[in-house]
């Protein structure tokens, strides 16, 4: 029997209304290390979906590990997103194991989770296999993430992968939100925050408009 194909997006992809966005350890102690991408490119992904969850109004947590006492602040580039949004600081590697993180989980009420932060192998992989095994579905945005080498990273992701999280990327991330052209609440934002944070592909928007004044869709 032929299938039919229809109009609809699959199940599998994120929407602004499915899921809650986890942002860890994006601090000075936990960068100096960082080894598998630059921290100039990091500092930038983590700002594009940071903008683009706060833009798309996505729950956002905020999550740290000894802030005051050793690992510093987080990025500006992510707080500056969610002004005035408290920082929830845990003396936990592994986010879920956190009391207060998972009050604010349940509180949101959401079974897709996505995460990105600092490092891949510990404070990545501890929820998003805890998560797993709960029952929640989840989602890293793998360039939005980073270790103390390109080995540490990769096997990170290949164990999550293999446990059943899904990797995507901060641009996808941005896009998968946005999803239609056609969407014109969110068009201006979608594009602005490209301009800014989506590297070559930014330039190319503001290439486009300011010679053609091109629009997408």
């Amino acid at each position: 029997m032929a299938i039919t194909a229809t109009p609809t997006p699959g199940a599998g992809l994120v929407s602004p209304k499915d899921h809650t966005l986890i942002l860890i350890d994006f601090q000075s102690q936990m960068s100096f290390a960082t080894k598998s991408i630059d921290a100039i490119e990091l500092r930038n992904n983590a700002a594009l979906i940071s903008n683009a969850a706060a833009g798309f109004k996505v729950p956002t947590i905020l999550t740290t590990v000894a802030e005051k006492s050793f690992s510093g602040p987080m990025y500006e580039e992510i707080t500056s997103a969610f002004p005035g949004q408290e920082l929830i600081d845990r003396t936990s590697m592994n986010t879920w194991e956190d009391a207060n993180v998972i009050k604010v989980v349940n509180a949101i009420g959401r079974e897709r989770i996505v995460l990105a932060g600092l490092w891949t192998s510990v404070c990545i992989v501890g929820p998003a296999i805890s998560a797993l095994e709960q029952g929640f579905e989840v989602y890293i945005i793998t360039d939005a993430c980073g270790d103390v080498s390109t080995e540490a990273h990769e096997r990170a992701v290949e164990r999550m992968v293999q446990a059943g999280a899904r990797p995507m990327t901060a641009l996808q991330y941005m896009l998968e939100l946005q999803r239609d052209w056609a969407r014109a609440e969110t068009y201006d934002l979608t594009t602005g925050i490209a301009k800014k944070f989506g590297g070559a592909y930014g330039l190319g928007i503001t290439y486009a408009k300011s010679m053609f004044n091109a629009h997408e869709g």
